[in-house]
């Protein structure tokens, strides 16, 4: 794909704090870190293939607080309906969710209701997110270079057409928080119950969504991490800033997000994306690159990346994927250190939370980096549990 400057899908990149270089290339899915563990030598071992597994109990360990036969059955659990949902095309290769999108469970209806007012039908649709249970939703337009430049066939890893319906101009994001408390338990495989929780919600509320803009007479695509990044998606809808951690920072619920998305033709007025002052923050706050046990994040500015898991043509900061992985392959869970200890992991319904993000997005950043400096400390799994009844 060729960079166009002057695309209109392109237009607002600096206000979604997108910088896209000559250099760009629409990445290849077969090269995200998490499918190069079934297929590339450099990255698949003994402990990835024991990472996976331990997500059927079948290598779970047990070692000590967080890593008990407890900890990994609540945090599987949690991933349940979206395995279900993922596990339904196999036999075709297509793990619906994460390497193809969700797979129609209703038709288009055959007529189709006329939209005469985009800026209403998007409050409608808003409204509809909330009501399945979206935290957050946010509509942006199409942008193909987000898309990816090819699915993957899971039957042997090989590349496949990445094609969506004829029609489809808009995306619609959806949000959905990660509970505090088990956030503030990373690393363990406790807190990666609600990792998995979040996408069994989305793969719930996607579906969803999706079938009643179908029921409408448009077409509609569920989709969690398949198809496109979301991440781009997410900004350019002004859900958020994005950050030295690699997530999006919103004003409600700062890091602790999963997003998914809907690609759809039904007609609607895209939300504006608007520069926060995340960046700023960010730019003088190096936590999360601090904590991080295997030193994945980046130090300094944002730059341009040749990793094979990274998207080309980008400057942003970005993570050492493969450093990254090796890490979770070594807990036998995921890690969500960097959201931990992120000073915009807040609660933002407080009073004294709200004012600090203001001062964080102020030219008084300083001040409320410094306000931050004792706060992100890991919480024992066991306290979690032991909160129960209580």
């Amino acid at each position: 794909m060729t960079y166009l400057p002057n695309h209109p899908a392109h237009e607002n990149d600096a206000e979604a704090g997108i910088e896209v270089t000559e250099g760009f290339e629409p990445f290849v899915q077969r090269n995200d870190v998490f499918t190069r563990a079934f297929w590339d030598k450099n990255v698949r071992n003994k402990k990835t293939d024991a990472f996976f597994a331990s997500y059927r109990m079948e290598a779970a360990p047990r070692r000590g607080d967080g890593f008990t036969q407890r900890d990994f059955a609540l945090r599987n659990a949690s991933w349940l309906i979206s395995d279900i949902v993922s596990d339904r095309g196999a036999e075709s290769g297509a793990r619906e969710g994460f390497q193809a999108p969700i797979a129609y469970d209703t038709p288009v209806a055959p007529d189709q209701i006329k939209v005469d007012d985009p800026a209403k039908m998007s409050a409608e649709i808003k409204r509809i997110a909330q009501f399945f249970g979206a935290d957050l939703c946010a509509v942006t337009t199409r942008d193909d270079r987000w898309h990816y430049a090819s699915r993957v066939d899971t039957r042997d890893m090989s590349e496949a057409p990445n094609d969506l319906p004829e029609g489809i101009t808009h995306v619609i994001v959806l949000g959905h928080q990660m509970e505090k408390e088990l956030v503030s338990t990373y690393p363990s495989a406790l807190a990666g119950a609600a990792t998995g929780r979040e996408y069994s919600h989305e793969a719930a509320i996607v579906m969803q969504m999706a079938a009643y803009i179908r029921n409408l007479g448009y077409e509609a695509v569920a989709s969690m991490n398949d198809t496109a990044l979301v991440i781009p998606y997410a900004l350019k809808a002004g859900l958020g800033e994005y950050a030295r951690n690699q997530m999006v920072i919103t004003p409600q619920f700062g890091p602790r997000l999963r997003f998914s998305k809907i690609f759809t033709s039904l007609p609607l007025q895209p939300d504006a994306p608007k520069k926060l002052g995340v960046s700023e923050f960010c730019n003088i706050c190096t936590k999360c690159a601090d904590a991080c046990p295997v030193k994945a994040l980046p130090f300094g500015a944002p730059t341009q990346s040749d990793q094979k898991s990274s998207i080309k043509g980008v400057r942003k900061w970005t993570s050492d994927a493969e450093k990254c992985f090796s890490f979770w392959a070594k807990m036998a869970s995921d890690c969500a250190i960097c959201m931990r200890v992120c000073p915009f992991n807040r609660d933002f319904t407080k009073w004294h939370h709200r004012l600090w993000l203001k001062l964080a997005l102020s030219p008084a950043r300083k001040i409320a980096l410094w306000f931050d400096k004792d706060r992100g400390g890991r919480v024992k799994p066991s306290q979690w549990w032991g909160a129960i009844g209580k």
